[in-house]
């Protein structure tokens, strides 16, 4: 059975959540670069409006939820949050379509990093901090934030965070969520600061060092710049950001353990993290050795240039120090395989996830071995424990849809009147929450050439990609309304 009224209040408290936010960029753009305090104050005041709306409805609400009212709240609110978010950049005047801001703002909460701006630095400084900051609060999820900073839910928070969540399993941090979401909320906040605070001292000056933490912490990828990181020049930049991206891409559990109790041992027999430090390591070593083979460049700089850009495809984030376009096709190939493996389950980033690889990879291993031993048991194993049928079936199920999902959306594409390789590099991007595509969408590029209709379609697989999929399919199943 569905709830509306606890739907309605939870969606109500979000948006005056969000209305608060807006006020406070409202009040503070005067003293940023550019005064959009106009812009921000009207969507404060829609936001508030709907927000009331919304918990008038819910009034009366007696806390009743179901996992399917889990699955409807974290979607209303991500498309909400999408809608809403856009208005600064719409009723501000500073991106004229409405389709264009939606798109920039579902890139911004879904963490994507894809964006329409085709002059960055000519935005008004308090918008380009709300669009740092949509990708910050979409990194660990809209409702994991709320949940980490406000005990506003009186009802079952575990079922929203399963809506939500990324990854194959999570541990938990403490035996009451709420407890350890604000552990892990302290140390993503941990993490930006630190990250900023480098940034800073490298040479960055204050306003983009916050807003490059925002985007790296959160693997989002939005830049102040419309080069992203290479407008800084500066090799001690990338190298920190590189850093950043990686240790984002860890999941926030075993820092956790890592952080505040000391264990070391955890990450190191951690199968996922495994998977993922040797992918990274794996791929740059083979772009460097391409790149070196071009003749154009040295050691130091053609392996820089490969740890960045593989550390940001693979965490999802989307920054960029080169246009790999330029690089032999063949790279290309490397580069785009590289979008599929994401990072780890429990962290910002989005793609296929380490943990689904290293399942994958270990239970086509066993099924070789059963071809020679029919009548062995190979048990699938993470971290020494044994991964039940259910979640090798959940895993492969997940894999074969997200592929499908792929290939749907680049065939989708293509009857848009997108060119071939765009298309497939759109698709990848967009249902990954990569960021760069290939071709003339590349890191060199903004999105704003793509037409309208394929900029809708792209923010609905970012919204797919961002909730692993299920959540959002599931609703366009039948069984999925029935009463029972």
């Amino acid at each position: 059975m569905i709830h509306p009224k606890t739907i309605f209040r939870i969606i109500g408290s979000l948006l005056l959540l969000l209305a608060a936010i807006f006020l406070f960029f409202g009040m503070a753009s005067p003293f940023l670069e550019g005064n959009d305090l106009f812009g921000f104050l009207v969507s404060a005041l829609a936001t508030t409006l709907a927000g009331l709306w919304c918990c008038i409805i819910g009034k009366g609400s007696r806390g009743e939820f179901s996992r399917r009212d889990s699955y409807i709240t974290i979607t209303a609110c991500w498309i909400a949050f999408a809608f809403f978010g856009s208005l600064p950049y719409w009723l501000g005047g500073h991106i004229p379509s409405f389709t264009d801001a939606f798109f920039e703002s579902m890139s911004g909460f879904t963490t994507t990093g894809a964006s329409i701006l085709d002059n960055i630095e000519s935005q008004p400084h308090a918008l380009l901090l709300w669009r740092s900051l949509t990708q910050w609060l979409g990194g660990l999820g809209i409702v994991f934030f709320t949940v980490a900073i406000l005990p506003m839910f009186g009802i079952d928070k575990v079922q929203l965070f399963a809506a939500e969540s990324t990854g194959v399993s999570h541990r938990k941090v403490h035996a009451r969520i709420s407890v350890g979401s604000r552990w892990i909320f302290g140390i993503y906040l941990l993490l930006t600061t630190v990250c900023a605070v480098s940034l800073k001292v490298c040479g960055m000056d204050w306003f983009d060092a916050i807003n490059h933490a925002l985007t790296t912490t959160s693997t989002g990828g939005f830049s102040t710049h419309q080069a992203s990181i290479e407008s800084f020049a500066s090799p001690l930049i990338e190298y920190i950001i590189t850093l950043f991206m990686f240790v984002s891409g860890i999941n926030y559990t075993l820092l956790y353990l890592l952080l505040f109790r000391g264990k070391m041992s955890d990450l190191y027999h951690n199968t996922e993290f495994r998977v993922y430090l040797f992918t990274v390591l794996g791929f740059t070593l083979s772009i460097t050795v391409g790149l070196l083979a071009q003749g154009d460049m040295g050691i130091e700089k053609a392996f820089r240039l490969s740890i960045f850009q593989v550390v940001s495809l693979q965490t999802t984030t989307g920054f960029a120090t080169t246009d790999y376009m330029q690089w032999a096709p063949y790279l290309w190939m490397l580069v785009s395989f590289v979008m599929f493996f994401g990072a780890c389950g429990g962290s910002s980033t989005g793609a296929m996830k380490c943990g689904r690889v290293a399942i994958l990879a270990k239970s086509l291993r066993g099924e070789f071995r059963r071809v020679l031993h029919p009548n062995a048991v190979i048990p699938v194993r993470m971290d020494g424990n044994a991964i039940s049928s259910t979640t090798q079936a959940t895993v492969l199920t997940f894999a074969c849809l997200y592929f499908l999902l792929i290939f749907v959306g680049w065939f989708i594409f293509m009857i848009m009147g997108i060119d071939f390789i765009e298309a497939y590099g759109v698709s990848v991007s967009s249902v990954g929450n990569v960021g760069p595509a290939l071709g003339t969408l590349g890191p060199a590029y903004s999105w704003s050439a793509l037409p309208d209709t394929a900029k809708w379609f792209s923010a609905l697989l970012m919204l797919v990609g961002r909730l692993e999929l299920f959540t959002i399919l599931l609703m366009f199943t039948t069984s999925f309304w029935k009463k029972r």
